[in-house]
């Protein structure tokens, strides 16, 4: 392990969070990390401290002995890389918070899936103008928290503009449980991860309304479509988006209830309350349609989506629209 990377600053002690802080923890065991995991509340912190678990998001998970929780922002500023894992609508606040308090040249690694609103930026985007003395990175990939925090076999994709970057950062949080692909295409990744929640909403919805095993393949198979069309519009490899940011992480979010987006979907489909405000989808959904219309790409599953999430369209309207649309090849 690099020494350079000998103090990993953990922001957001949710239940990624709190997984990336065990994985992390683990995967610099033999040289004497410490992992600062950073919540905002200093309460609940102390609990965690005390317990040794975050027994409301990962109950029955330890957390490993190398990680401390604080609410102490100076604490996880004076690290050697900070995962960023705070929602996505919220990155550019955490961020300003840290900016005064963090060094130049902080590597700062985004591990949410979003797209922000209003500005149309990705959350690299928003570490670079939030943070400019920082170095952006962005995770990325099909995990579930409580697969990495119990330490199951897992694969992501870890992305900078530097590629070596990149690398060592890989090298430094990958573990025999945790493997990291590293890249150079930041833009895949990031849009694979925040096209493929809005997708998974849409998966939810199919099951929810109990639409059957035929139509939700249809529908992974067509979403994946739009998020190809979408990706390559705005400058995505496609081996990124066939890879584990893209094609894995859909098929991941789409195939059940331990999904977020996915739960959210359902609850819509089934008529039920969503009620989860962590749905990052939900908040994407509108901007992704915007950007695409921008580049005139067609996402008819994504804009099916946000439709339903903004009222202009019944369920039962999306579906019947998705279905009539006019006859084409394959593509």
């Amino acid at each position: 392990m690099a020494a350079a990377y000998r103090r990993i600053g953990v922001m957001g002690a949710g239940a990624w969070g709190t997984a990336l802080a065990n994985a992390a923890a683990r995967a610099g065991r033999q040289g004497g990390r410490e992992v600062v995991l950073w919540g905002r509340d200093a309460a609940a912190m102390a609990e965690m401290a005390q317990l040794r678990e975050n027994r409301p998001d990962l109950p029955g998970i330890a957390l490993d002995p190398a990680v401390t929780p604080t609410a102490d922002l100076a604490a996880v500023a004076a690290t050697d890389a900070l995962l960023l894992v705070v929602p996505a609508q919220a990155c550019r606040t955490a961020l300003a918070r840290l900016a005064p308090l963090a060094r130049d040249g902080l590597p700062v690694i985004s591990c949410a899936k979003g797209i922000e609103r209003g500005t149309r930026a990705f959350m690299s985007e928003v570490i670079g103008e939030a943070m400019p003395g920082a170095r952006p990175a962005v995770l990325s990939g099909p995990s579930f928290a409580t697969d990495v925090a119990a330490g199951l076999p897992t694969a992501v994709t870890l992305a900078a503009h530097d590629e070596q970057l990149a690398m060592e950062l890989a090298a430094a949080l990958g573990s025999s449980t945790l493997r990291l692909y590293h890249s150079a295409d930041v833009r895949g990744a990031e849009i694979g991860g925040a096209t493929k929640n809005v997708l998974a909403i849409a998966a939810g919805i199919v099951s929810g309304r109990r639409l059957g095993a035929s139509a939700a393949a249809a529908l992974v198979a067509r979403g994946f479509a739009e998020l190809m069309r979408f990706g390559r519009a705005y400058g995505a490899k496609a081996e990124t988006i066939t890879g584990l940011s893209g094609l894995g992480d859909l098929i991941l979010t789409t195939s059940g209830p331990q999904s977020r987006n996915f739960a959210f979907g359902q609850a819509l489909g089934a008529g039920a309350a969503t009620g989860d405000k962590l749905a990052e989808g939900a908040f994407t959904a509108s901007v992704l349609v915007e950007m695409a219309r921008a580049k005139d790409v067609d996402v008819p599953v994504s804009a099916a989506v946000d439709g339903v999430l903004q009222g202009r369209l019944s369920i039962d309207g999306a579906i019947e629209a998705l279905m009539a649309r006019p006859q084409r090849a394959e593509g």
